[in-house]
């Protein structure tokens, strides 16, 4: 099985997507790392406030740290295979990335046209809005 790894940078709770003002990149990528295990693709986010040591542990992870400080999270590994530094990649790229079929057709939102909230359940404007972590 393939296995994505996201070493995300320092955020509330484990996706960022809490509080009152939610980045819709990380509602968006959420929703796509949803999508991938939809697909069958394993998907593990290591946040750097809640498990700084998991950075440490791994040497490409701790290089990349090393050579662009925190700019250079969020991390994307396919496996032990570095594919991405400094930005959260599209579906498409994800997709790519983990060999799986994509077309642009299948859009950016969840399967059914929703997006999760920040604990991994679906939740409607109001609920998401006021926070949840």
């Amino acid at each position: 099985m393939t296995n994505v790894t996201v070493y995300d940078p320092a955020m509330c709770c484990s996706t960022g997507i809490c509080g009152a003002e939610v980045d819709q990149q990380l509602v968006t990528f959420a929703a796509d790392l949803d999508w991938l295990k939809s697909k069958g693709i394993a998907v593990t986010r290591i946040n750097l406030s809640q498990e700084p040591a998991k950075f440490a542990e791994n040497d490409k992870v701790k290089a990349v740290l090393e050579s662009s400080g925190v700019e250079g999270l969020p991390v994307i590994m396919l496996g032990d295979t570095l594919n991405s530094s400094g930005r959260y990649p599209a579906r498409g790229e994800l997709a790519e990335m983990a060999g799986v079929a994509y077309t642009s057709e299948t859009g950016t939102s969840g399967q059914d046209g929703s997006t999760s909230g920040c604990c991994g359940s679906k939740k409607s404007a109001e609920e998401t809005s006021s926070g949840c972590c």
